[in-house]
Parts: C-alpha cells; structure tokens; sequence
C-alpha cells in the first residue's frame, strides 16, 4: 500500500498543499511548530476518523476556515499487477463530516477509515502501554477492521447494543426490557471477545521478536488478553445477569467486551510501572510494528507506517535499527523531524520534503 498523492486543505497552518510521496522512506522536515506533523495527522485522521493529537473542533481547522478537507489516493499491492488506485477525501467541521470513497459518497465513517491502513508511532504512543484500556482496545479493532471481514459488523453490533441496554439502565427499565439486549449483547459480545484474543495470539510470535530486539533488557514478554468479565467461570449472558442491580444502579453496563484490556508481562520487570519512558515507548513500537508486519502477512501488503519525529523520541541506535528494517520490508515510511535523523541508514534512497511556516518548500 504506498501513497501516491496526498492534498490537504484548511488543516492547522495548511491553507493548501499537496505531496507526491515516494513508495520508500519520505522525510518531512521543518522547524518547531512549522506544520510537519500535520502531514502524518492528515493520514492518521484519514485512516482512523481521529487526530492522534486533539479532536478535529479543537484546532485542526485553520483558523477562520470552516471545515478541513483532505485527499488521498493510494495504490494498493503496489507493483503488482492485481494493484488498484483508489482515492478517498473527508471533509470535517468539527461537528459534521462528509466522505467520498472512489467516487462514491460513504455513509459511516468507518467504511473510509477501513479503505486506508496506517500505523502510526507519535510521541503519545507510550500510552499504548502505560495508559488506559480504551486505547488498547482500538489498537486491537484497528487491526482485526483490516484483517478480519466480518469483525466490523459484529462491533457495530454490539456497541449498538450496548447503547441501547445502557439507555434502559438510566432509565430504571424493567428486567423483561433488559432480558432481550443482554441476550444481543451477548450473542454479539462473546465472538467480539473471541475475536480479540485470537488476534492477540496471532501477534503475540511477531511481538516477542520485536521486542526482544529493541529492548533486550526487559526479558522474554509477552501478551495477556484479559476479556472484560470472569470468562473463565461464566458466559456473557450470566455475567450480566448478575450484574443487573449493579448496572442499574451505576447506571451503565460494568461488564463485557467494552471493558476488555491487554497487557505485556515483562519477563525481567514486575510490571508497566517498573519501566523507564524509554522502554515504555520501545514497547508501543514494538507492538506497532508487530501490527504493521501481521497484517503484511494477512494482506499480502504493508500498512503505511508513520512516525513522527522519530529522533526525538528514539535514540540513533534504535533509529537506525528500526529504519533499517522498514527499509528491507518495502513498506512505504513517512518520518518527521527537524533535521533527518541520526540513525537513517546511509544507502537510503529517501524522497525529502521541506516545510516552512504551513508550505512545503524545496529542501
């Protein structure tokens, strides 16, 4: 999957530019607060629905411009005879999106944000491994919305469930009202879970290798998926079965696929809260490129992979580690920073692009 031409419009310090990317490594470069970082945020929004950085109303719109708007085409197997080009646009103001995928208006938001693939690693990653749940779940949806067909409407299916049964729970609904959703629930959640896990499995080979090579120090780690309720000892159905007078009186649902998480167990530390920010963020990548190097392996192509200012957050000997394997695997790379990092290998051929002030300018 390599990105042929990129436009963006009204974004942050953009009033308008485009970029046609190279398929190897592309390095952005600029000063501080010069607009290189919204190139990756532009993809990143494309391919998630989301900024890694702020909610589209929070300043993604350039100021005084009603609405975003940003364009990408792609070639998918890139190389290959079977290869399409295919292009998606969204337009976004802060309250409202509208979205075309070749040629053809999208309904849900999802439907564009599964068309494009990118693993993104930005400063914020580490909270992959040290924050909340919440992100390890969409890391786990992200990568089975990619790979696994018909995951997507089971998710649709059981987050419209959970809607619905926690709308009855506010509202004190009877125990007959409840009955029928937490039947839906779980008959859409416990496949979702399954789902979940057994993709956890499959990038568990990929995550240990990686891992094992950019962090030595941490021991032989691993994955442990944890499924939102006592699996072990009772199905969905009973779990919230016997959550009901609690649901009702907190007023939401406490137990399912909505409360699933994952952890890595360090074989040389006792926890996350014994790592350094250092190995926190080599663990992220480890888990990103795990990802990025599954779904190569189920998609028969790479992701795009975007990291943001690569330099600042590893040092030359994992930059060029990192870079170096990236390069061998044909994925196409974006990488910012203020200058070209340290660790890029030295017989790279890279596409530069120079930004100044929200303009791309030659470097």
């Amino acid at each position: 999957m390599h990105v042929t031409r990129l436009e963006l419009r009204h974004l942050r310090r953009f009033q308008e530019v485009r970029l046609d990317p190279a398929p190897g490594l592309n390095l952005i470069t600029g000063d501080n607060g010069a607009g290189k970082t919204s190139v990756l945020e532009a993809l990143h929004l494309m391919a998630y629905g989301r900024s890694f950085r702020a909610r589209v109303r929070d300043g993604l719109i350039r100021t005084g411009d009603p609405a975003l708007e940003i364009f990408v085409e792609w070639q998918e197997r890139a190389g290959e005879a079977s290869g399409r080009v295919r292009r998606a646009g969204l337009r976004h103001t802060g309250q409202e999106w509208s979205g075309r995928l070749d040629g053809a208006n999208v309904a849900q938001l999802g439907d564009l944000c599964a068309a494009l693939a990118v693993v993104t690693f930005e400063p914020g990653s580490h909270a992959l491994i040290t924050g909340g749940g919440e992100s390890r779940r969409r890391y786990l949806d992200w990568g089975l919305f990619h790979v696994e067909h018909d995951f997507l409407p089971i998710w649709r299916r059981y987050n419209r469930a959970l809607k619905q049964r926690n709308a009855l729970l506010k509202a004190r609904a009877r125990d007959a009202q409840l009955d029928a959703w937490d039947r839906e629930l779980a008959e859409a959640g416990e496949p979702l879970g399954r789902h979940r896990e057994r993709y956890l499995d499959l990038l568990q080979p990929r995550f240990e290798a990686l891992l094992s090579e950019l962090a030595p120090a941490l021991g032989r780690s691993g994955m442990e998926y944890a499924p939102g309720w006592r699996r072990e000892e009772m199905s969905l159905s009973d779990a919230l079965l016997l959550a009901r007078d609690r649901d009702l009186s907190a007023g939401y649902t406490t137990v399912g696929p909505h409360r699933a998480d994952w952890r890595v167990v360090f074989g040389a530390l006792p926890g996350r809260e014994a790592l350094s920010r250092g190995q926190s963020k080599l663990t992220a990548l480890a888990t990103l490129l795990a990802q990025a190097e599954h779904h190569r392996a189920a998609q028969g192509e790479w992701p795009v992979v975007a990291l943001d200012d690569l330099a600042s957050e590893l040092d030359r000997h994992h930059q060029g580690r990192v870079l170096a394997r990236l390069q061998a695997s044909g994925a196409q790379v974006f990488i910012t920073g203020t200058e070209a990092p340290p660790g890029l290998p030295q017989d790279a051929v890279v596409r530069r692009f120079h930004v100044e002030h929200g303009a791309l300018v030659d470097p």
